[in-house]
């Protein structure tokens, strides 16, 4: 691309100036008549992305955060912003500790071996640029996640602004004690007057090289650590360390089980859905092993607002606010935030281009899919047209995304977390109590798929030998529990828009273990709760005794 394509016919022939600084020539034009030069748009592209992290200050000094990097433009903007914000060339320094994960879906995309390996070696080579630990992960690993990995855990306060606050002052006295105590040890010896006062000069540094029992006596400080990530030549000779990891080659059988279930989805809607559904879990599994409280995405404000559409046709218009906002808390213990939503795809295209951040393509699932091959092929031609023919129309969606509001759907906001989508960990969006609803009318439809219940006399089998994942303790003795079938226990446990994909998958056996055996818990626990409810004692009640 020449530079004066990034100029409409229309602007090509009059002399412009930046229009920030009105000096500088513009070297690109966001909207007509936003013209900027080089400097002006890099500021104005970084404020954006300080702006929305100033504004909700979710992320606390010295928090681990965990980059979601797929190699695409707007995850390695997203990278390179970070990089930049925790130099120390820095007005307004970044003060938390980042990681990067990626992960391989080469499996279920169709690629084969020889071009997944050719992939991971473009990754590592822009890891070992960037200097942050980083963690490379392959789907095929879904198939060994725990079934924890798909229950809500609690998180801890994060307090209100005056906690966040106290937090950055306690960061920067811990940040400034090191540098007065190297300042109070160089004192006595003799200073270089051009070099700054407490530094030793380059000769002292030479000829005094720290002893072994200095070394261990002062471990590098947290704040040192995470102000100075290693060069690109330190990671190339130190060895991958713990917070370094590459998953092991993933092996024929998982593979192949990867590529069967993906066979089996009827659409390709459903193997998209199922294929974020997946990575949403691999990523979850990997912050809460390596202790990340937070994990950042790069979805741009274009990409958001075709995933606020694509929602509403898939039917998770209850879930938008989590969907498209700037942060996600279904998790519990892992919140997922989006610092790129202010950034359209064309700014970030521009800062890319302009500023030489790099990136790696791989192909997706919908890789040279046609247009009406899927709801998120066609919801994202129908935008960019749109897109095309009248400019606001992106923006004019995206803010209204941010107008809405997260609400559990019983009104009660302090109260515990209700029952959540075995698959999207969304509160099940499930009316029983109105059978003329669409969810009421399919749940009495799934009511009507239980089995008879069989005679007496006729043998059966007991459930926990053909039930879902085959737990242990399920029956107790020889007689059955008359539970359903195994499919109607996963379904009754999903969302409507998790219904929905659902019916594109004809059998549940190409399911990950951890989704099966957690439905089987699930239904268990849901089992004895039914049978023990008549014995326990209601908080009502209790206050009702208490009265009389």
């Amino acid at each position: 691309m020449c530079s004066c394509s990034l100029f409409p016919p229309c602007l090509q022939s009059r002399e412009l100036k930046c229009v920030k600084c009105s000096e500088g020539l513009p070297v690109v034009v966001i909207r007509a008549g936003d013209a900027f030069c080089r400097d002006c748009f890099k500021a104005f592209y970084v404020h954006k992305f300080r702006a929305v992290l100033g504004k909700n200050r979710l992320i606390f000094p010295g928090e681990k955060v965990l980059l979601a990097w797929s190699g695409g433009p707007s995850s390695s903007s997203m990278i390179w912003q970070v990089l930049e914000g925790l130099s120390r060339d820095s007005a307004k320094r970044l003060r938390f500790v980042p990681g990067v994960v990626y992960v391989d879906e080469g499996a279920a995309c169709g690629q084969s071996l020889e071009d997944r390996a050719k992939t991971l070696a473009e990754m590592k080579l822009i890891l070992q640029t960037v200097g942050f630990p980083w963690h490379i992960v392959a789907l095929e690993e879904v198939f060994g996640l725990p079934p924890s990995v798909l229950r809500y855990l609690d998180q801890e306060p994060s307090g209100t602004k005056g906690a966040y606050k106290a937090a950055v002052d306690s960061f920067l006295q811990q940040q400034h004690a090191p540098a007065q105590g190297e300042e109070q040890l160089s004192q006595p010896g003799s200073q270089d007057p051009q070099s700054p006062a407490g530094l030793p000069t380059a000769a002292q540094t030479e000829a005094q090289p720290p002893t072994a029992a200095q070394t261990e006596a002062q471990p590098p400080t947290a704040a040192q650590t995470k102000a100075q990530p290693p060069t690109a030549a330190q990671t190339e000779a130190q060895p991958p360390t713990a917070a370094q990891t590459e998953a092991q080659p993933p092996t024929a059988a998982h593979t192949e089980a990867l590529s069967r279930l993906f066979d089996s989805v009827k659409t390709l809607t459903a193997k998209e859905e199922l294929l974020q559904t997946l990575r949403t879990h691999l990523i979850l599994h990997v912050a809460r092993t390596h202790g990340y409280s937070k994990v950042m995405t790069g979805d741009s404000c274009t990409r958001l607002a075709i995933k606020l559409m694509t929602s509403l046709a898939l039917g998770r218009g209850a879930f938008l606010a989590w969907d498209t906002g700037f942060s996600d808390e279904r998790h519990g213990d892992v919140v997922v935030v989006r610092p790129m939503r202010d950034h359209t795809l064309k700014e970030v295209a521009f800062y890319n281009r302009l500023f030489a951040v790099p990136s790696v393509f791989t192909p997706a699932i919908d890789t040279k899919a046609p247009e009406k091959s899927s709801i998120h092929r066609l919801m994202e031609a129908f935008m960019l047209r749109l897109q095309a023919q009248f400019p606001s129309t992106v923006s004019t969606v995206y803010r209204t995304s941010e107008k809405l509001v997260k609400a559990p759907r019983d009104g009660n906001a302090g109260g515990p977390p209700g029952p959540r989508c075995l698959l999207c960990m969304c509160a099940l969006d499930i009316d029983t109590a109105d059978s003329a609803t669409a969810f009421g009318a399919q749940t009495s439809h799934l009511s009507q798929m239980q089995p008879p219940t069989p005679p007496a006399e006729a043998p059966t089998t007991p459930c926990c030998s053909a039930g879902v994942g085959r737990a242990q303790g399920c029956c107790r003795g020889a007689e059955p529990c008359g539970r359903e079938d195994p499919r109607a226990t996963v379904i009754e446990q999903l969302c409507y828009g998790c219904r929905v994909n659902m019916k594109d998958l004809p059998s549940l056996d190409p399911l990950p273990p951890y989704i099966l055996t957690e439905a089987q818990l699930r239904s268990q626990r849901a089992s004895v709760l039914q049978e023990i409810q008549e014995y326990l004692i209601d908080s009502d009640d209790e206050a009702q005794t208490g009265e009389s």
